[in-house]
């Protein structure tokens, strides 16, 4: 189980044989100088030309009145991160077709949003998903559950926009860090100045980028190989199209943990973070809100089902000579942009679109994400201690932006260290989102749930994923599925003699035997259990627990799907924190 570690050692051995770098050439250049261009245009345009009222809910909801489409594309470019980008390949690649059913759950996952999750939303007027759990259980739910969603972000924010930056580093050989700073500095200018405005309207146009970047790629990669029948024909021998029913929970990626988790997972992103409701919620109607969420669904598997399938090409072309082995490539995390290089790197402006597919990924959900913190920070942590008014939130959760940015550069510095960004983000969100899809659920489906139960459930989800992520960190490795050198040029064999010499010695290495433990479980299985755990711990307590005095009983803050079986009393609704705020405001100046 030493292949990956085994690959950095490689990479640094074969010297002479760096890691592929593109020709990036004047035209490379301004393609990309061209799409940071017009998204700085955008925030200028929506901060200073076409402003509107300057209030909270014009910067964080468009005034609620956003359109279906762009909408609906926004939130297809902001849950492909580069991070999707530049590692879903790769896994394809190395570990074969499983991760596709991460793909198909979509068709599960639009559904339940549509008519368990979005409804309720609307039907209570919630512009602030957190809000829902002060509504339904209480205050504490909420600040915990808000506090679970800042500390997420503070560690993924980084991740999401050195993922560019180290590619563009790659390419170019630029200084990373400089490179990250002056990206970060392009989004924070946008977000900052143009609210969600700005944000929905570069991500159509990095949508876009994104769509003709993965789905060139995908093509000339598969006629480069001999066509569809080939690359499917190379990945069958191989095992790239075996899926793996396996039961064993240490096993890296199998139908089950991916498809369970992936359908918690994008439940919970697309429909329980804020980031997502703050527009899903922008629009005018439930309606507009279905349909969009259709058309999201659509968009978000015909850009996955493409980076998907261009894993397995990747595999088809480099079958028989694989650049980790050879020591061309140096980690998993780079086999993209070498793919890209040798499949499209001679076509006239392709390194420019492809890199700027990265960064237009990677700025889509860098600036959704710090759009939505700054209005969680301030109605959450901020407005209850001190006097509000719209124009002083604005200023705040503007300085806030431009803080995030700040911590997004520092951050890379961290990120840099990583030797796998795919396992790192699924760890990270692997505490947290099977927790916050479990509380919300349960207040929605289950209407003898109170804040007892939902705290306790909570609790013991994150800290049970928690213990399990630090204390199995560096413990397990996955083995890649079989590679080969036999089909690489004798002049790349040769020169990588002293590289194979070390990979013997390394897998000769006799691995310390280790017995069947929880540490062991993969990390595709985090999000699906930290869900379980929630319900195992929340459901019984809800039953054998007394519920608080003022509990508050609503059908209104339950699913439409359930509300037909339920039958209690209404109990007077306890106005959410913010909202009792303003009264007093009015009344007492």
């Amino acid at each position: 189980m030493t292949s990956i570690s085994n690959a950095s050692l490689l990479g640094a051995v074969a010297t002479g044989i760096p890691d592929s770098q593109f020709i990036f050439n004047s035209t490379d250049y301004f393609v990309l100088a061209l799409m940071l261009g017009i998204s700085a245009a955008i925030g200028v345009y929506f901060g200073f030309f076409a402003k509107g009222e300057d209030t909270t809910e014009e910067y964080l909801m468009g005034g609620k009145r956003m359109k279906t489409i762009p909408i609906a594309i926004s939130l297809v470019a902001s849950q492909l991160s580069a991070i999707s980008i530049m590692t879903i390949p790769a896994e394809m690649y190395a570990y074969g077709i499983n991760w596709f059913f991460n793909v198909v759950c979509m068709l599960f996952v639009v559904p339940i949003l549509n008519y368990v999750v979005i409804p309720v939303f609307y039907n209570n007027n919630i512009t602030n998903c957190y809000e829902y759990l002060e509504m339904r259980f209480s205050r504490k739910v909420r600040v915990l559950q808000t506090f679970i969603f800042i500390a997420t972000l503070f560690f993924m924010l980084p991740i999401f926009i050195f993922v560019p930056s180290l590619a563009f580093s790659q390419v170019t050989g630029y200084n990373v860090h400089i490179i990250n700073i002056i990206v970060c500095g392009i989004c924070v200018f946008y977000t900052m100045f143009g609210g969600i405005k700005a944000v929905v309207w570069t991500d159509v146009i990095q949508a876009a980028i994104m769509v003709i970047s993965v789905i060139l790629v995908g093509v000339l990669g598969a006629h480069r190989v001999g066509g569809l029948s080939e690359v499917l024909r190379i990945a069958g021998d191989g095992g790239r199209l075996d899926v793996n029913f396996n039961f064993d929970i240490s096993t890296r990626a199998t139908f089950w943990n991916i498809f369970t988790s992936a359908t918690i997972l994008w439940a919970g992103n697309a429909g329980l973070n804020q980031s997502c409701v703050q527009r899903i919620v922008s629009l005018p109607s439930l309606s507009h809100a279905r349909r969009s969420l259709v058309i999201f669904g659509f968009g978000f598997i015909v850009i996955m089902f493409f980076n998907c399938f261009t894993g397995i090409v990747m595999y088809s072309r480099f079958h028989d000579c694989d650049p980790i082995a050879t020591g061309q490539v140096s980690k998993l995390d780079k086999m993209v942009p070498y793919f890209v290089q040798d499949t499209v790197g001679h076509i006239w402006g392709m390194p420019g679109v492809f890199i700027s597919c990265v960064f237009s990924a990677a700025l889509s959900t860098l600036s959704a994400s710090i759009n939505s913190l700054s209005g969680v920070v301030y109605f959450d942590y901020i407005k209850p201690h001190i006097h509000h008014t719209e124009h002083k939130a604005n200023v705040i959760m503007k300085i806030f932006v431009f803080v995030a940015g700040i911590h997004c550069i520092f951050g890379g510095m961290v990120v840099d260290k990583f030797s796998s960004i795919f396992q790192v983000v699924y760890s990270i969100v692997g505490v947290s989102f099977g927790a916050n899809c479990g509380v919300f659920l349960l207040g929605m489906l289950v209407p003898k749930a109170h804040t007892k139960a939902a705290l306790s459930g909570v609790t013991a989800s994150i800290a049970s994923i928690l213990t399990i992520v630090v204390l199995s960190w560096g413990r397990n490795q996955y083995d890649p599925l079989s590679q080969s050198t036999e089909g690489c040029p004798a002049s790349i064999l040769n020169t990588t003699l002293l590289s194979d010499s070390i990979l013997r010695q390394a897998s000769e290495t006799p691995l310390d035997e280790k017995g069947s433990s929880i540490l062991d479980l993969s990390f595709n299985w985090y999000v699906a259990v930290g869900f379980l755990i929630t319900w195992l711990v929340a459901l019984p307590l809800s039953y054998v627990l007394k519920e608080e005095p003022n509990a508050k009983r609503d059908p209104k803050l339950l699913s439409p799907v359930i509300r037909p079986f339920v039958n209690y009393e209404l109990t007077p609704m306890e106005e959410p924190h913010e909202i009792k705020l303003e009264i007093l405001e009015k009344n007492f100046g």
